[in-house]
């Protein structure tokens, strides 16, 4: 076994990347406070096709060094718009025919293996401390939630974005 050199990975470039079929999925940044974590979302994006971020309120905005830092150039490749509220963000959405999930922990959320992907979806992801907000949850459709075993009870929201996402490919692309 040998690991493939990057010539062998074929990697599109931003023009190719642009062109192909995007996951009809929309990830929603509910006041991220982390750059790295706002860049790493980026750059899973970009991995699983994901056709846009919404980044909202204090979430940083590319150009940024420290999202680039995580990013790597997805903040270039992956299309991305800012709302000053999240709130907002979800009204345009709701306008647009999505379906919003706050991706959260509530009395009626559905886990994540259970949950079936539909054309337009969008996934809210919440603030490191709070999650996401009270406000937004009652906005949206419902709250997919990820099965957890052990003695803490949240992930880190670029790690939970990536599985959600992950998920949601292989349930619409796989």
């Amino acid at each position: 076994m040998r690991k493939l050199t990057t010539a062998e990975l074929n990697r599109p470039s931003i023009e190719e990347y642009e062109q192909r079929d995007k996951l009809p999925v929309i990830v929603v940044l509910d006041n991220i406070r982390s750059h790295n974590n706002t860049g790493s979302v980026f750059r899973t994006a970009d991995a699983f096709l994901v056709s846009e971020i919404y980044l909202c309120g204090i979430t940083a905005c590319p150009p940024h060094r420290d999202i680039h830092k995580t990013a790597l150039g997805a903040e270039d490749s992956v299309k991305w718009q800012y709302f000053e509220t999240t709130t907002e963000a979800c009204q345009h959405l709701k306008e647009l025919g999505y379906m919003i999930y706050a991706v959260e922990q509530t009395e009626d959320s559905i886990m994540l293996q259970d949950f079936v992907f539909e054309e337009k979806t969008a996934l809210v992801m919440g603030n490191e401390v709070d999650g996401v907000s009270e406000e937004v949850v009652e906005m949206c459709d419902g709250a997919i939630e990820l099965p957890q075993s052990g003695t803490k009870h949240s992930l880190n929201v670029s790690v939970c974005a990536g599985i959600v996402m992950w998920k949601a490919y292989e349930k619409m692309f796989l």
